[in-house]
């Protein structure tokens, strides 16, 4: 946006129109100004303002009808809890990525245990879960 010409008054004339000029030169343009909603798109009907106001009514309308459309068919959370998209916890958003955090080193440590206390080539093999030929020490 531009700035507001803060010259004082007492400047002599034709600095004012300088800096008027350079303000002037810098102004966006019709259609970014129509683009970014800011001035009314006069394409129709420019003198008569009861059918520009019914027409962008409808445009608000429209759009209106089209986001409660997209809302009607959004997910809900159960389905993106399902599809993994939002967290099955029901904590506090500010305190979802320790939870999560912790909920990793749990698993790891579950992990870690598991390793440690898993049983011994030998004696899967004379438990018959493996045969002599799978023992994973001679490969």
């Amino acid at each position: 946006m531009s700035s507001i010409d803060e010259t004082p008054l007492g400047v002599a004339p034709h600095e004012r129109r300088n800096s008027l000029e350079k303000h002037l030169q810098t102004r966006p343009e019709m259609q970014d100004l129509k683009d970014r909603h800011i001035l009314l798109d006069t394409n129709v009907a420019p003198y008569n303002r009861a059918l520009q106001s019914a027409r962008q009514d409808l445009a608000r309308q429209r759009a209106t009808d089209e986001l409660k459309k997209n809302l009607g068919k959004r997910p809900g959370r159960d389905e993106l809890v399902e599809r993994n998209i939002l967290p099955a916890t029901a904590t506090a958003p500010s305190l979802q990525a320790k939870a999560h955090e912790l909920e990793r080193h749990m698993l790891a440590d579950n992990l870690e245990h598991k390793i440690q206390n898993r049983p011994q080539p030998e004696d899967l093999i004379s438990q018959g879960i493996l045969e002599e030929d799978e023992d994973p020490r001679s490969a």
